[in-house]
């Protein structure tokens, strides 16, 4: 059975990892982002080997489990279910892929969403959130529109869902996510990039 996690009292602030734009050694980093206000980490490194990520992610689960924060894997849900973790985010092509009975080993499932249609098969496969993007211009889709916080507005208006803005969201725009309906924002380059991550969160916080 599929449980929701999420605390709804407040905002949440998910961080997607990106090792490549580090300027430290990763998992020093890891350790940093879970040491502040944030609330999930979203184990992104989908550039790396199976066996890599296996590696990888046994790491950061338990980083993320001595600080008392919720790490959820992406992509590799085989290494998810080799290492019996059962919090998965999924790119839409996969999740449509992927068999009932390996679905139901997950007991929280989240999806990539860039649309209304893309927000609404994941919400029929079931899964608890969906991360909608590119909300703004950035560097990791350099060249492609950016979808605006309408799509935001757009979704939650029409389906009940976990909603999750992510790209290009920082300090400055972050009140704006929010106020178009989002349950909270996910950060990729803040968090692997800003000099002290808990007062990166603390300025987030104050911005929402």
């Amino acid at each position: 059975m599929i449980i929701c996690m999420f605390d709804h009292k407040k905002k949440d602030i998910i961080c997607i990892t990106n090792r490549t734009l580090c300027r430290e050694d990763f998992l020093e980093r890891i350790k940093k982002i879970t040491d502040s206000d944030m609330d999930y980490l979203v184990l992104r490194e989908k550039d790396l080997s199976k066996e890599s990520y296996f590696e990888l992610a046994e790491s950061v689960i338990n980083i993320c489990k001595d600080a008392g924060k919720t790490c959820i894997l992406h992509s590799f849900f085989d290494v998810a279910m080799a290492l019996n973790y059962k919090k998965i985010h999924l790119p839409l092509p996969v999740l449509q892929e992927l068999e009932n009975e390996t679905f139901s080993f997950f007991d929280f499932i989240g999806a990539s969403a860039h649309s209304l249609s893309e927000a609404e098969i994941a919400l029929k496969k079931g899964c608890n959130y969906i991360t909608l993007s590119h909300i703004f211009k950035t560097d990791c889709k350099a060249g492609l529109k950016e979808k605006g916080v309408e799509l935001i507005r757009q979704v939650k208006e029409n389906l009940d869902i976990t909603v999750y803005g992510l790209g290009g969201i920082n300090e400055e725009n972050a009140n704006e996510v929010i106020k178009n309906g989002a349950d909270g924002i996910c950060i990729m380059s803040g968090f692997m990039k800003c000099e002290n991550p808990k007062n990166y969160v603390e300025r987030i916080r104050r911005s929402m």
